[in-house]
């Protein structure tokens, strides 16, 4: 980039394809998600035919599903969705780091942003603050990034600078 020039993204998404690849395990909070992201992208201009929603067993597969998805089928972005609770044994803390990793090293990867939506959570209260309670829903986020990084990539794309 040359200058003081700065290009950012903007919240329009109108003609995009947008997949939503979920995990069933704490499946309660992940349709909370699911529904909020959803909603978002509707407002902010994608047709609710556009949207596609994919559905996995859980958090560890969202990686290899989303990697299917973005690269079998053709859309704009792609939101991961998942919730990790934490239990009494290590296993949480394998599963939100390959999670975590997976999905990073997509968008890494790939031409298509993939977001990350997993909550991470110690308790059952924190959920449901996370998934459309008091703390926000993390499927709105998800999909506020992708949206901005959609237009994002249109406009390094079209050569803005």
């Amino acid at each position: 980039m040359s200058g003081n020039s700065e290009v950012s993204g903007s919240l329009v998404a109108t003609g995009k394809r947008v997949a939503i690849i979920a995990g069933r395990w704490n499946e309660f909070f992940c349709d909370a998600m699911v529904k909020g992201a959803v909603e978002e992208l509707v407002r902010h201009g994608v047709s609710r035919d556009d949207i596609s929603v994919f559905r996995c067993p859980g958090c560890f597969e969202l990686a290899s599903a989303a990697k299917r998805v973005i690269t079998r089928q053709s859309f704009d972005g792609a939101i991961c969705l998942g919730v990790l609770i934490r239990g009494a044994t290590p296993h949480f803390d394998y599963i939100s780091s390959v999670t975590a990793s997976g999905i990073s090293s997509l968008s890494l990867e790939h031409d298509v942003p993939v977001s990350f939506g997993v909550i991470t959570v110690d308790n059952l209260d924190q959920a449901i603050e996370r998934s459309g309670s008091k703390a926000g829903n993390k499927g709105v986020e998800a999909a506020l990034a992708t949206i901005e990084m959609m237009s994002l990539y249109d406009k390094i794309d079209a050569g803005e600078s």
